[in-house]
């Protein structure tokens, strides 16, 4: 008994020494390299999930609104997705040279794989009584839309738009094949071009927190934008209780984007 417990304590030593030195060399590099390469990992993903965002909405309601046009478009983002990350940052150093687009836009072209479906689905949850409401009072296509169809559907949409955002986080360091990629850059030119483990751990800790501030974030923007959804607490429990406070909830969402 004691042998094991002076062997794990032996074992935790270096680990511990290990996240000790990966510490000072992020503290004692944060301007050059860390700092900038955080920044640089920052605007790569965001710039892509947003433009991302700003694709899917549209090709989104285009789909519900004409049904035939959805399989296709389905079957092209998914086409897109399975196009290896590398070969797409490659094929446009030709055309974007080592400037951020050639990683902004593959990234953005994979995020239309997660962000379209949601779109689509949470325009269909829209319940019909919540459109028949917004037409009684006058509510013309675009503005049913922009008022009450996309309002009720920002749970959905958000809840793609977090998977997204995490996965074009990690997605990112793979651009440092070319010469960009942010944290990518710490760990490939730092951490394995010289073998040393630090700066692989610092790239790989900041990833991390990166993804989990961007999930905790948009988890905010949610609740910013769905101020009725905050009272749903009982009606999680089940049951009839449940589906008619949610359908009373989604009423109350069409009504307050209305208002």
């Amino acid at each position: 008994m004691a042998e094991s417990v002076r062997a794990a304590a032996g074992s935790a030593e270096p680990l511990w020494g290990w996240a000790v030195q990966s510490w000072q060399w992020g503290w004692s590099n944060l301007d050059d390299p860390v700092g900038p390469m955080l920044a640089e990992h920052v605007l790569l993903s965001y710039a892509s999930v947003l433009i991302g965002l700003a694709l899917a909405v549209p090709l989104g309601v285009l789909s519900v609104r004409y049904r035939v046009v959805y399989p296709p478009v389905l079957s092209g983002v998914n086409a897109l997705y399975a196009v290896p990350s590398l070969a797409l940052f490659f094929l446009l150093l030709p055309y974007t040279a080592f400037t951020p687009w050639t990683a902004i836009i593959p990234l953005a072209l994979y995020t239309l794989a997660i962000l379209v479906p949601n779109v689509v689905d949470g325009l269909n949850q829209v319940p019909d009584h919540v459109r028949q409401a917004a037409v009684a009072m006058g509510f013309g296509p675009l503005r049913r839309l922009l008022r009450v169809e996309l309002p009720v559907a920002v749970p959905v949409i958000i809840a793609g738009l977090r998977v997204a955002a995490v996965a074009t986080i990690s997605m990112v360091s793979v651009a440092s094949l070319v010469g960009l990629g942010g944290l990518g850059g710490v760990i490939l030119t730092y951490g394995f071009a010289r073998d040393f483990a630090a700066p692989v751990v610092v790239g790989i800790a900041l990833s991390v927190a990166l993804a989990f501030a961007t999930d905790g974030l948009l988890v905010l923007v949610q609740r910013a934008l769905t101020p009725w959804a905050r009272d749903r607490g009982p009606a999680r429990r089940g049951g009839r209780t449940a589906r008619r406070r949610t359908s009373g909830t989604a009423a109350r969402a069409g009504e307050e984007a209305a208002a």
